[in-house]
C-alpha cells in the first residue's frame, strides 16, 4: 500500500495549495482596491479598510504589496487590461484597422453600462495610464500604427495621436456622467476621431454606424 506524502513544503501538492491561497489573497486585495477606485477615485483608504473589504488579514497586505500606492497602481492596470481584453475579443474578427478603431470607440459607452467599475476607473484614473505598458494605451498605439502603416490613417507622431484619442474617450466618459448620453454619442465620437485620423468623411460615417459585435 502506498503511503501518502506528509503535508510539508516538500510536497508539491502543498506548495500548489499555498500558491493558490497567495493568488486568491492578491486577487482579493486588487478587487477591493478596484472597488474603492470605482466608488471614489481616491486612494486615501487605509490598509486596514482595504484588508477588511478584501476579507483578508491585515498582515497579508505586506506579503503582496509594499505600499498602498503599489496596490492602487496594480488595480488600475488590472482594470484597464481587462477592458483591453474585452475590446480585443470584440474586434478579433475585424481586419480593417479603421473598423477596429471605430468599434473600440463605439463600445466605450456601451461598456459603461455593462462594466461600470472598469469604466469608472478609466474615467477617474485612466489618463495617467495612457502611456502605460499594459492596458488600453499599448493596444490603441498598436492599432494606430497598423492603421498608419496600411495607409488608413494619416498622422506624424503616434504618441500625439494616442494622446488625442485617449483624451477624447475619457472626456466622452466624463460627459456621460453629467449628460446620460445615448450610445449614438459613441458613434459620433468614433466618426470624429476617424476623420481626425485622416479617414474620409463619408467612409468615417459608414464605419461609425455599422452593426457592432457583442463584447464577450
Amino acid at each position: 500500500m502506498s503511503k501518502e506524502l506528509p503535508d510539508t513544503a516538500e510536497n508539491p501538492a502543498t506548495a500548489n495549495r499555498f500558491e493558490r491561497r497567495r493568488t486568491r489573497t492578491r486577487q482579493a486585495l486588487v478587487a477591493a482596491a478596484r472597488q474603492i477606485l470605482a466608488e471614489t477615485g481616491e486612494t486615501s483608504a487605509s490598509i486596514q479598510e482595504i484588508a477588511e473589504r478584501a476579507d483578508v488579514g491585515f498582515g497579508s497586505f505586506y506579503n503582496h504589496f509594499a505600499t498602498k500606492a503599489d496596490l492602487f497602481d496594480v488595480a488600475v492596470a488590472d482594470a484597464l487590461e481587462e477592458y483591453g481584453q474585452l475590446l480585443d475579443r470584440a474586434t478579433a474578427d475585424i481586419d480593417d484597422p479603421a473598423a477596429v478603431f471605430a468599434t473600440n470607440i463605439r463600445l466605450t459607452l456601451r461598456l459603461a453600462a455593462s462594466h461600470p467599475e472598469i469604466t469608472q476607473i478609466l474615467r477617474l484614473r485612466g489618463l495617467p495610464h495612457i502611456q502605460a505598458p499594459t492596458g488600453l494605451g499599448p493596444r490603441a498605439l498598436r492599432d494606430l500604427e497598423v492603421g498608419r502603416a496600411s495607409g488608413r490613417f494619416s498622422f506624424a507622431d503616434p504618441m500625439v495621436a494616442l494622446s488625442a484619442v485617449g483624451g477624447a474617450l475619457i472626456g466622452l466618459i466624463q460627459l456621460n456622467t453629467v449628460r446620460d448620453l445615448g450610445v449614438e454619442a459613441g458613434d459620433e465620437m468614433a466618426e470624429l476621431i476617424l476623420r481626425m485620423l485622416g479617414v474620409p468623411a463619408d467612409e468615417a460615417h459608414e464605419l461609425a454606424t455599422r452593426p457592432l459585435p457583442e463584447p464577450a
